[in-house]
């Protein structure tokens, strides 16, 4: 399938190193600048570079990845006014805003590049300032706006410009370094629930207020010192000019059917990709009758299994066509919903289907972010002057619009209940069988770009 599905696109050159995506682009200052640019996908430079891309993942995806822990938390004490419903809010705006955000901030930064060595300074000033102000907030909305809105924006501007400047430094090897930096993010979900439990146990008989505190100390001592450290080595490849004139930005990207059949697929595995991290804890006790710290379990194998798909799938993109390897993630992920998830049983043998899910769904699903970098070779194959930052921010917008948009979704499932219309059984006939099912054929039609060329290429005969 892969030697098929290269035959049908412009093969890749690999007699040769390929210039940056940005070499050819003239600018200004480019006859000032005598030093030769440092090489691509090697050396010194790079892996600094990378190194600083995965140690910024802590600070940046920290909070969302323990929200759902913080959440039920601040329910057990009643010091905050306002609806305790609307917790769940605080998370979910940080990372909407996260994601949502990247389609304005990486064109402005492309359009603008002299505001890329200010960027991600002014994030972290917002995002260490949000998390400061939540220490003193006495209702549910203003840890909405602090927590939610204020580090959203922040940890979106320290994001992007170190996203371009690694896709600068990266060429050849852009899969294997993007599969690196999201498998960085997969290790933070590994060990930072186990530490903010541990944190939240310690200081479990105090007030909210005190609980509060010693989860923004700790946010802030993180975000400055690893922010502060990754800042020191994260600059651009190429220096950008230094006129405040805006740059042409070449959108003809837009008009390519390619780009918008792989954008539909991940926004369509968006919508039930972020189910089972939700709903994988409450299932495991309620449906499946296994202990309170099995859904956590479950939770961190499926992170350390996508920091190995990340990866994998991630340099697989290097060598083989997008298509096919976004069809192997997704029809990878999509069976084990369907067959491991949807068919455990509420008894002891559960553990067994659950753990076969957490680890096969965290390899196929957990990697297909790393994906991204095949859409930007094959689309930047087909428009050469294209910016590749502007696609990598639609797909990261695409994915915040399946984020968004699974929340009320899941909560419409969930009423639907049961697909047998008994309770108890294989998961199916649980309260999560639409679910369950949902989740399971979004992931496979997150594939969708190699059924549409097929398709294509059978109506074209």
């Amino acid at each position: 399938m892969a030697s098929q599905e290269l035959a049908e696109f412009p093969a890749r050159s690999h007699s040769s190193p390929r210039p940056s995506l940005d070499d050819s682009r003239s600018s200004p200052h480019s006859e000032l600048e005598q030093r030769p640019l440092p090489p691509v996908d090697q050396g010194r430079g790079a892996w600094l570079m990378l190194a600083s891309c995965c140690l910024i993942q802590l600070p940046v995806w920290g909070f969302s990845l323990v929200s759902g822990l913080f959440q039920e938390y601040f329910s057990t004490h009643n010091d905050l006014d306002g609806g305790k419903g609307a917790l769940a809010m605080v998370g979910t705006t940080s990372t909407g805003i996260l994601y949502l955000l990247s389609p304005v901030t990486f064109t402005l930064l492309t359009r603008y590049p002299y505001l890329q060595k200010y960027c991600a300074s002014v994030g972290l000033i917002l995002s260490v300032g949000g998390s400061l102000f939540s220490s003193f907030a006495t209702t549910v909305w203003e840890l909405i706006a602090t927590q939610g809105v204020m580090c959203g924006l922040g940890n979106g501007l320290v994001f992007s410009p170190t996203t371009l400047y690694l896709d600068q430094w990266f060429i050849r090897r852009k899969g294997l370094a993007y599969g690196i930096m999201w498998a960085a993010k997969s290790i933070s979900c590994v060990a930072l629930p186990f530490v903010t439990s541990a944190c939240l146990g310690r200081f479990g008989a105090r007030t909210t207020f005190e609980g509060m505190d010693v989860y923004t100390r700790t946010n802030q001592t993180s975000q400055l010192l690893t922010t502060l450290v990754a800042l020191h080595f994260i600059r651009p490849r190429i220096p950008p000019a230094p006129s405040t004139l805006p740059q042409p930005l070449d959108l003809a990207f837009l008009k390519l059917a390619t780009f918008w059949m792989l954008q539909v697929g991940n926004i369509i595995q968006s919508f039930g990709y972020f189910l089972p991290s939700t709903y994988l804890p409450s299932y495991s006790t309620t449906a499946a009758g296994l202990s309170d710290t099995s859904g956590t379990l479950l939770l961190a194998l499926f992170n350390a299994t996508s920091v190995v798909g990340g990866i994998v799938l991630g340099s697989l993109c290097d060598r083989f066509a997008v298509t096919n390897i976004m069809l192997l993630s997704s029809v990878g992920s999509g069976l084990s919903v369907l067959l491991f998830w949807g068919l455990s049983t509420s008894s002891s043998s559960a553990i067994a289907l659950l753990v076969l899910f957490s680890i096969t769904y965290g390899f196929f699903a957990g990697g297909f972010s790393s994906t991204w970098s095949g859409v930007l070779t094959q689309v930047k194959r087909e428009v050469p002057s294209l910016e590749t930052g502007l696609v990598f921010g639609l797909l990261a917008g695409g994915r915040g619009i399946g984020s968004v948009i699974s929340g009320p979704l899941s909560s419409a499932l969930m009423q639907q209940g049961s697909l047998t219309g008994e309770g108890g059984g294989i998961g199916y006939a649980t309260d999560y069988g639409a679910l369950i099912l949902f989740t399971g054929v979004t992931a496979i039609f997150g594939g969708w770009s190699w059924m549409w060329h097929h398709f294509q290429a059978c109506s074209d005969r």
